[in-house]
């Protein structure tokens, strides 16, 4: 029987783990983390898929106990594969390597079908991408499904699949080196708390995340300031497994100066919080107004829906003075904040006046006032008629600078709320590069290397500069899935 090594436990990890062992492999998954810190980013995540589907029939597939009820409320409408593939490419720029979005986009909609077939339970994602329009629950950028239990909820389904079926889990393993028969990985080296040990199998998988929570390689590729970010996630995703698979003579690839970057609260640890998971994220920002210390503000709010520019904003935020900003929002919108805004862990503060509003929250006063000044002055006026949180509605902002593309409403209506936040790095873009079709890592002229597989986010050529909310899930269990197919292959 062949036997695969995986390194890392979060969803990539896993659906390689599964994969292998649907298709014979005898197989055991290496956890860097203790047992109860296992899971990897995936543990953090808001748990959303992204996948291409046609209409409710489809989204019934992964969802089949949906009541009438429920069919009745909701409006999911359709996120056909070409938009699938327009949207990727949009958001990085035409960056996006051709033959990962195609294999992304062709093995979406099976692979969340595989993986609910695995006993991974879903839900409709009504909380966070569905806003109420006339009576309905309408779902806005092609994002409509998460895990139930979000990422806490997602890495437990998966273990405990992975532990239905005899995937052998190991906690506490740090691997630091491949082994090499001639040219063929043939096994890890791996430190435990005790000892030093190398573990042979006729393949090895790779998906141990990126380097976010390792400082050094952070502020070496990402750039100065990168150093003082928080990590949104897993302090165990230090780049291990991706400079062994280097030192071994892997290709690296992609966009090693980027990085899944959100706003996230000033206040949050260092690392990622287990009890509080992703609700230090604020993504309501498109329905108001987004200002640094100087009471400035420095993007455009309403650029886009928020699933393709939340991912970009953290660098944004970074740069700002003190590396923080503040989300400001009036009764117009409030109403339409997200989840995340109402836990008892925020930095908030809430007045009945633009100046009280700014000294509660330490921006400059002045600044604040000129700011809203002549943002009110440049909204449309018919823009509280035509306002429309589903769509892009083109309520935009005229002759101030940076414009608000969408959702301009007058910031009129205390009392104010405002909450603080600064840059909390997701995942690193930059990683390895593969054969799409296969998971077979490639080395530095091009070559498969025998016997190496990868997924999830320590493989490059997927994202740059920006992300789709949901493809990183997404593309963890497909690259997954077909990595650990063809490692449960290699010696056959």
């Amino acid at each position: 029987m062949t036997h695969v090594i995986v390194v890392g436990a979060g969803n990539a990890a896993l659906c390689a783990a599964l994969s292998a062992r649907e298709h014979g492999a005898e197989v055991t998954v290496l956890e860097k983390a203790p047992e109860g810190e296992r899971g990897g980013n995936t543990y953090f995540t808001g748990g959303g898929f992204r996948f291409p589907y046609e209409g409710m029939d489809d989204i019934r597939r992964i969802i089949p106990d949906l009541s009438a009820a429920e069919i009745e409320r909701v409006d999911v409408g359709a996120y056909p594969a070409a938009q699938f593939r327009d949207d990727l490419a949009r958001v990085t720029d035409g960056l996006i390597d051709d033959g990962m979005a195609s294999t992304l986009v062709r093995e979406a909609a099976p692979t969340i079908e595989w993986l609910h077939g695995q006993g991974v339970k879903f839900t409709l994602m009504t909380g966070r991408q569905a806003n109420e329009v006339d009576g309905k629950l309408v779902f806005y950028g092609g994002l409509t499904v998460e895990a139930v239990g979000a990422g806490k909820g997602l890495s437990d389904q998966e273990f405990e699949a992975a532990e239905r079926v005899g995937v052998n889990l190991r906690y506490g393993a740090k691997v630091v080196n491949l082994l090499r028969d001639r040219r063929r990985i043939c096994g890890v080296e791996l430190w435990t708390e005790d000892e030093i040990e190398e573990l042979q199998a006729d393949a090895v998988v790779l998906a141990a995340g990126g380097f976010e929570a390792n400082i050094e390689m952070r502020t070496r590729y990402l750039g100065p300031g990168w150093d003082m970010a928080k990590v949104r996630g897993s302090r165990f995703n230090t780049g291990d497994a991706i400079q062994a698979a280097i030192d071994a003579g892997a290709q690296p690839f992609g966009n090693w100066s980027g990085a899944h970057a959100v706003a996230w609260d000033l206040n949050a640890p260092p690392t990622g919080n287990r009890i509080v998971a992703d609700l230090y994220q604020k993504h309501s920002y498109p329905y108001g107004l987004i200002v640094n210390v100087d009471g400035e503000r420095f993007v455009d709010e309403g650029a886009d829906i928020r699933n393709y520019t939340y991912a970009k904003y953290g660098r944004a935020i970074l740069s700002q003075p003190e590396r923080a900003a503040f989300q400001l929002f009036d009764q117009r919108t409030a109403h339409l904040l997200r989840d995340e805004y109402h836990v008892r862990q925020v930095t908030m503060a809430q007045a009945d006046t633009i100046g009280e509003l700014a000294e509660s929250l330490g921006v400059d006063v002045d600044g604040l006032q000129r700011t809203i000044d002549a943002y009110n002055q440049s909204c449309p006026e018919h823009g509280v008629d035509d306002f429309n949180p589903s769509m892009l509605d083109g309520v935009a902002t005229r002759g101030v600078s940076p414009p608000k593309s969408n959702w301009a409403l007058p910031f009129d209506s205390p009392p104010y709320l405002g909450y603080a936040v600064t840059c909390g790095i997701t995942f690193t873009f930059g990683g390895l590069k593969i054969d799409p079709s296969s998971g077979q890592v490639l080395d530095t002229e091009d070559r498969p290397m025998t016997g190496l597989y990868a997924a999830g986010e320590l493989v490059g050529g997927l994202f740059y500069n920006n992300y789709a909310g949901g493809s990183g899930l997404m593309a963890g269990s497909v690259f997954g899935r077909i990595a650990g197919r063809s490692a449960a292959n290699a010696s056959r």
